[in-house]
């Protein structure tokens, strides 16, 4: 081609279509039917490779297409693909689903909390047995995977003195990168991988002035939750101020943990956001911790919205950590109160709500009038005066506001004239708390009162930027009808002291996600509810406690609210356990697919599908039950030690009659299980048209394990 203008006319039309092609390009996870088992990984790689190449346009492009290929969780891959090349190979034989990743769809969600749940479980609930010494041995060679932000690795919660070598079952590594080299692991963190590729498919390259390309945790999340799970014993910890002081321990302080950095911070977008963890790194992830050898994994992450089982990525890992008999543990999410907000609804995790534990952080306002509001902090700023007191809804610049958003202390609404020297009143909404303090800083205000949501009793502390303290919704109308009725309003608050001792403890949080299960009403969730309301416990050193990029101020330990906080609180010995098998989800599964469960498409469903009402569940949700009532059968795993009696007590659902055959259990070994039926009926008033609820409870003196029941028609 002799003619230049031709040829750079002709250069400029490919590079626009290959522009174009790229633009169209998105993330998919596509699910292969037949079984992966006995295949070599290149031989698995090879025939994923296979099936690029059918729909590409050459073999390297295939090859630059293709992010994971998955073995151990799902046999499977995911790539970049066009809308079009996904249509063609979900027509392909053998293919059974292909899921466009969302890049946004999953995001993330102590000290006195484990010795709370210890005073409860030795108090009246037998979840945990034995004396100190073989609580601090407990599980020390489970294997605990954590998917989250990553970790710390210098945090005294990670060290390894005094600890057994590593478990001869673990198969993991220790992956380098920026920041993070073999020798952060240890006999407590024995592994640490990181998953980039899908987050850079939908992102590009990540950012490294606001994260780590490595397993080190910038956001602070990872380590938390990772120290509260299985944290070691670090006395005289702290927050900022010494709030909080005591000794910081997880719930198995000796057992081991595996850190896999899937979460990671949007690009563009504050770092005090949750972090967002794509689909197909997860899964990856999920691949990874089954061949490593882990036994329980920890996810405090939830799903944006339900999604079917098989095209939800934590549901779909964790149903085939399920199958290898590990433990999936996940947050519930944080939409409550309103109901069914509850994710993470699949039978085989344990979804977990978030409750309060009994101490707080005692911050009042004193009131110019003598009036005296209870309020919490955790700021270790003083203000040892009376100041005049504005309301922010009467002190905004012109224009930065609307109706919805006034009185919320937004960022660059305040006005400096009339907030200097002030204490603000905020509402709450529309911006972090971190950020209204900030603002009110920003804006010369020395100190602020936060409106708590109107969501119960539940405060959640923040370590702000200046002096500020939380108070109940109810309370904040208060203050808010004193300021506007007093020509000069003025108010104090009084420095934050830890207490003990609160009461009533335990009670759900008011952010905690609830049911019904939107998915599924026959399976209750969440499962069980932990301390998730003000934990304290280890933090990256990489940001600061409020994660703003004003606050310079540097913690070894913080205080966080969240399921996600609640999440790695499991319990320790529940006596008797009610266990389901791989097979048995996959019969559950038949509801939904009568063909096969879709999940696993090498299983066929039977000709008679049980009801998910059989399913070997702890709970007992029952819907659109009918007048003659409904028989279920149970069946129970003794794991509480060798010979004991259980007996049973039930709190029928009002206007509803229980019946328990037989009542009393014998049992004379570990592992033996036992089968009960529970027969439930309308009473003689007929059939309730909303929810009722009960529960029953089988006890051997020493373990109360207690089952939930609920009941509607409709």
């Amino acid at each position: 081609m002799k003619d230049p203008s031709v040829a750079r006319l002709l250069f400029f039309l490919i590079n626009l279509h290959l522009s174009v092609s790229l633009g169209q390009r998105q993330v998919y996870i596509v699910h292969i039917g037949y079984q992966s088992a006995g295949r070599t990984l290149v031989e698995i790689e090879d025939d994923h490779f296979s099936y690029l190449t059918s729909v590409k346009n050459s073999e390297e492009e295939a090859k630059a297409s293709l992010l994971y290929s998955y073995k151990n969780i799902i046999n499977g891959f995911s790539a970049l693909l066009t809308p079009d090349e996904a249509e063609k190979l979900s027509d392909m034989d053998g293919v059974v689903s292909v899921i466009k990743s969302e890049p946004t769809s999953y995001r993330t969600q102590t000290t006195r909390s484990w010795e709370f749940t210890d005073l409860l479980a030795r108090g009246n609930s037998g979840f945990i047995n034995g004396d100190d010494a073989s609580l601090s041995n407990y599980r020390k060679d489970v294997i605990v995977g954590v998917l989250d932000t990553g970790v710390w690795p210098e945090s005294q919660s990670f060290s390894d003195q005094g600890m057994d070598p590593v478990p001869q079952s673990w198969k993991g590594i220790c992956q380098p990168g920026v920041g993070f080299n073999a020798s952060h692991c240890n006999r407590k963190l024995i592994g640490a991988r990181y998953y980039l590729k899908g987050y850079e498919a939908h992102y590009g390259p990540l950012n490294e002035t606001t994260d780590f390309r490595s397993a080190r945790d910038r956001d602070g999340h990872g380590t938390h939750t990772a120290s509260t799970v299985a944290g070691r014993e670090v006395p005289h910890t702290t927050l900022l101020g010494g709030f909080a002081n005591g000794t910081a321990a997880g719930g198995a302080p000796m057992a081991r943990l595996a850190i896999y950095k899937v979460c990671w911070a949007i690009p563009g977008q504050s770092t005090i956001f949750e972090s967002t963890c794509p689909g197909e790194d997860m899964l990856a992830a999920f691949d990874d911790a089954i061949a490593d050898g882990v036994h329980v994994i920890s996810i405090s992450i939830v799903p944006y919205q339900l999604s079917s089982y098989r095209e939800d990525v934590i549901a779909l890992g964790a149903f085939h950590a399920a199958k290898q008999d590990i433990v999936v543990v996940a947050s519930c999410g944080n939409s409550g109160p309103a109901p069914s907000t509850v994710r993470n609804v699949a039978p085989w995790i344990i979804s977990v709500a978030a409750s309060s534990i009994d101490r707080v952080f005692s911050s009042p306002v004193l009131l110019g009038n003598g009036m005296k509001i209870e309020g919490q902090s955790v700021t270790p700023h003083k203000l040892s005066m009376m100041h005049p007191l504005i309301y922010a809804g009467d002190a905004e610049i012109p224009g930065t506001t609307y109706s919805e958003t006034s009185g919320l202390c937004l960022s660059g609404t305040l006005s400096k004239e009339l907030i200097q020297g002030k204490i603000v009143l905020c509402l709450r909404g529309y911006s972090t708390n971190v950020e209204k303090g900030l603002e009110v800083r920003r804006a010369g205000g020395l100190g602020f009162i936060l409106q708590n949501p109107v969501d119960g009793i539940s405060i959640s502390v923040d370590a702000h930027v200046l002096p500020g303290t939380a108070v109940l919704s109810n309370d904040s109308a208060t203050i808010l009808n004193y300021i506007k009725s007093n020509k000069n309003p003025r108010a104090r608050i009084v420095s934050a002291r830890t207490a003990l001792g609160s009461k009533p403890s335990p009670f759900v949080a008011g952010f905690s996600s609830t049911g019904p299960n939107a998915l599924d009403p026959s399976i209750l969730k969440p499962d069980i509810t932990a301390p998730g309301l003000n934990i304290l416990a280890a933090w990256s050193e990489a940001t600061s406690p409020t994660k703003l990029f004003d606050d310079n101020r540097v913690v070894k330990y913080n205080i966080l609210s969240g399921t996600s906080m609640s999440c790695p609180h499991v319990a320790l010995d529940p006596g008797l356990i009610y266990d389901a098998t791989y097979t048995d989800y996959l019969l559950y599964l038949c509801n939904y697919n009568s063909s096969n469960p879709s999940i696993d498409p090498s299983f066929t469903c039977p000709d008679e599908i049980p009801s998910p009402t059989d399913l070997n569940y702890p709970s007992i949700a029952v819907s659109n039950i009918s007048s003659s009532g409904i028989s279920i059968k149970r069946t129970v795993t003794n794991v509480g030690g060798g010979a004991s009696v259980y007996k049973v007590r039930v709190e029928a659902p009002a206007g509803y009659t229980v019946e328990i055959s037989p009542d009393t259990m014998n049992f004379s070994s570990f592992g033996q299980k036992e089968s009960f039926n529970i027969f439930i009926r309308p009473g003689s008033a007929g059939l309730r048209t909303d929810y009722a609820f009960g529960w029953y409870t089988w006890s051997d003196g020493i373990h109360r394990v207690r089952s939930p029941i609920v009941v509607s028609s409709h």
